[in-house]
């Protein structure tokens, strides 16, 4: 009996580190967005955004979001990279539109 994992061609290595380096900048993101949540909360911070006085807390809210919006992202992107089928193309890199790109695929 062959095993499930053998008929599946093993991720690239390089594949595996990039993504994983990514991930920990992400995983910075958040943490740093937490830290300055905190910190904003304890010392009273306030920044001045147009003659109004606007919580630091509110801005480490803000990166913690954008921290978790990209971790999610990440995670879409290795399902992609390690599917057996992904390769790398100039095509990925065109500038068009998603719905003439499906129209192309159909016909």
């Amino acid at each position: 009996m062959q095993s499930k994992s053998s008929s599946r061609p093993p991720v690239e290595m390089k594949k595996k580190v990039m993504i994983s380096v990514l991930f920990i900048f992400a995983c910075a993101i958040c943490i740093s967005g937490v830290f300055f949540s905190v910190y904003s909360l304890l010392n009273r911070i306030t920044f001045q955004v147009i003659n109004t006085q606007v919580p630091g807390v509110l801005f480490g809210l803000a990166v913690l979001y954008l921290g978790i919006r990209y971790l999610i992202s990440l995670n879409n992107l290795r399902k992609e990279v390690y599917k057996p089928t992904s390769r790398f193309s100039w095509d990925n890199f065109k500038k068009e539109s998603r719905a003439k790109h499906k129209r192309q695929r159909i016909k």
